[in-house]
């Protein structure tokens, strides 16, 4: 299983970001959350097999959400400090 950090800039926050990548979420076998940050970035762990995690990350670029990024960024997590997931939600 993979994890991945993608953190998302834009017009990110205020938009439905997070319930759409809820709501996208529940389409792909990964287990996860996506949440707010104070600096106005959307952050999304997740964790699934690499199939399935390309083609959800995809489908995130390919919504309507794409004209709202203008970057994402992956972060490395180091391995002691990941979540344990049950799910997909927004925290």
């Amino acid at each position: 299983m993979k994890t991945r950090c993608i953190r998302y800039e834009g017009r990110v926050q205020g938009v439905g970001f997070r319930a759409t990548v809820l709501g996208l979420a529940r389409g792909f076998d990964v287990i996860g959350s996506v949440r707010n940050l104070l600096d106005g970035r959307v952050e999304l762990i997740a964790q699934g097999d690499s199939k399935e995690m390309e083609e959800f990350l995809s489908a995130i670029r390919e919504s309507p959400l794409a004209g709202h990024i203008q970057h994402e960024e992956e972060v490395t997590l180091e391995t002691n400090t990941l979540p344990s997931f049950r799910g997909f939600k927004i925290v």
